[in-house]
């Protein structure tokens, strides 16, 4: 009787406090990895599986791996029972829709293409989280890094590789952080409007001042497209300047900001007036 008794507590007493990933928040986006880790890295239930691939992260890989991560389906998610999800505006209306059903808090981030823009991503985030003062800071720290970076010098002609063969263009967040930091985003120079893809051979004949590479210059990095540009860069009549721009630093915006206008200062600085 006593244990007949006692069971039905025991099963209630076990759900009385909800695993701690049911008190925390959900990401499935690399951006929004970066403005958790830096707003409100307590909060964190999982982070996006993105965050753990040197190719896609925002954050560093070290850091990434101190939180559970998520392969983004629906179902995963929900399991969680997280208090807030935050996705891209990319995401699929089957998945969008799967939240909704489950009753789940969501927020989607589109992609910012001005500065002023990511800040205001990082206040909408903040503000959802209920860190608002920490969404003030960063935004100061933004301001800040772009103070720092700006130079009265001539800007110099850069052509910033992404990865593989695809280049940063024009009306992009990275563009107006190059100008900022006193470059001038080269990719117009080969009849690209906006970021795409540009294979090395195009450039022999025409070579930026300074090409901006996520692999580290003069060795390889195992990259079919830096081994390329290696063997095409071996035929100009000058050597290319190379500066690495790491490939975490191409993707985001938000914190990211800040330590991708710092290297790009620093990559000016290097260089002749």
């Amino acid at each position: 009787m006593i244990r007949a008794t006692l069971l039905p507590l025991a099963m209630l007493a076990g759900c009385a406090t909800p695993p701690a990933a049911e008190r925390g928040v959900v990401s499935l986006n690399p951006c929004a990895d970066a403005l958790l880790v830096e707003l409100a890295p307590d909060q964190i239930a999982s982070l996006s599986h993105y965050s753990r691939d040197p190719a896609a992260t925002s954050i560093p890989l070290d850091v990434a791996r101190r939180y559970s991560s998520n392969a983004g389906t629906a179902e995963e998610v929900i399991a969680l029972r997280p208090v807030l999800v935050i996705a891209s505006s990319f995401t699929s209306p089957a998945i969008r829709s799967a939240f909704a059903r489950a009753g789940l808090r969501t927020l989607y981030l589109d992609s910012p293409t001005t500065i002023a823009a990511s800040q205001a991503q990082v206040r909408e985030v903040a503000a959802a989280l209920g860190a608002r003062a920490a969404g003030e800071r960063l935004d100061a720290r933004i301001d800040a890094a772009v103070r720092a970076a700006e130079t009265d010098a001539r800007p110099v002609p850069a052509l910033l590789w992404i990865g593989g063969n695809l280049v940063s263009g024009g009306g992009t967040l990275l563009d107006e952080m190059l100008r900022h930091a006193g470059f001038a985003d080269a990719a117009a120079d080969y009849g690209l409007q906006h970021t795409g893809y540009l294979p090395v051979e195009h450039i022999a004949a025409h070579p930026p001042a300074i090409m901006l590479v996520p692999d580290e210059p003069g060795r390889d990095a195992g990259s079919r497209a830096a081994q390329m540009r290696a063997r095409v860069l071996a035929h100009f009549a000058r050597p290319v300047p190379q500066a690495r721009f790491p490939r975490r630093l191409v993707n985001c915006g938000g914190p990211v900001i800040v330590d991708a206008l710092n290297r790009l200062a620093a990559i000016r600085g290097s260089l002749a007036s």
